[in-house]
């Protein structure tokens, strides 16, 4: 019963919904002169470390965002452009969904080794734990099932969940990142790093919910 209703879950939110979630700090890149809400949630991050120490945080992305910025950048060793974008994200401890996107894509094609954690092959959740690693900054456990107990559920996945299955039929035993449009990418024993859809019905069938790890 369970599968069957994280799988109607699912299905309903990817058929109305195909990139699920709100836009959150981390989301996009952020630049001088811009306006956005993500800007002010920035300024309280950077305030929070003692690199903004202007007395109110706002929407935009001026001088003093930009300075303290490049003071956050100088100090962890970074390229110091002023511009908060994936690496920055990184060293804030800021999930990025662009980051883990992107870092997930870079490794398409690896092919698939049991026990394998590194680029020169993965298993499901070798891959997850090094992605995770790289792109954002997340430390993730060695299995599917130790994964699976941690993180925080939701009801339908977003950009950076990941999505879990039960294929033989004794708790979660494969597990992928979801990158939006309804797909997944994860280390297949078939294939090695790939894309898939989760509507196929191999993969709705054994889908048994999502969770966050941000």
């Amino acid at each position: 019963m369970k599968k069957l209703t994280a799988g109607l879950a699912l299905a309903s939110a990817v058929a109305f919904n195909p990139i699920v979630g709100h836009a959150a700090l981390g989301d996009q890149t952020l630049k001088p002169e811009m306006q956005h809400s993500d800007v002010q949630e920035l300024q309280e991050t950077l305030e929070g470390k003692g690199y903004f120490t202007y007395s109110k945080t706002t929407d935009f992305y001026g001088d003093y965002t930009t300075e303290a910025v490049k003071e956050f950048q100088r100090d962890k060793g970074l390229a110091v452009d002023g511009i908060t974008g994936q690496e920055t994200y990184k060293a804030l401890s800021i999930f990025s969904k662009e980051a883990i996107v992107e870092t997930a894509k870079k490794y398409e094609g690896t092919p698939y080794e049991w026990g394998g954690e590194s680029p020169d092959g993965f298993d499901c959740s070798g891959y997850l734990q090094y992605i995770f690693d790289e792109g954002v900054g997340v430390e993730l456990d060695r299995t599917v099932s130790q994964i699976h107990e941690d993180g925080k559920e939701v009801s339908s996945p977003a950009i950076g969940d990941i999505v879990f299955f039960e294929l033989e039929g004794d708790g979660p035993d494969h597990a992928g990142v979801y990158i939006g449009d309804g797909e997944f990418m994860h280390a297949s024993s078939s294939k090695g790093v790939t894309t898939s859809d989760l509507n196929n019905s191999y993969w709705s069938d054994g889908y048994i919910g999502a969770k966050r790890y941000r």
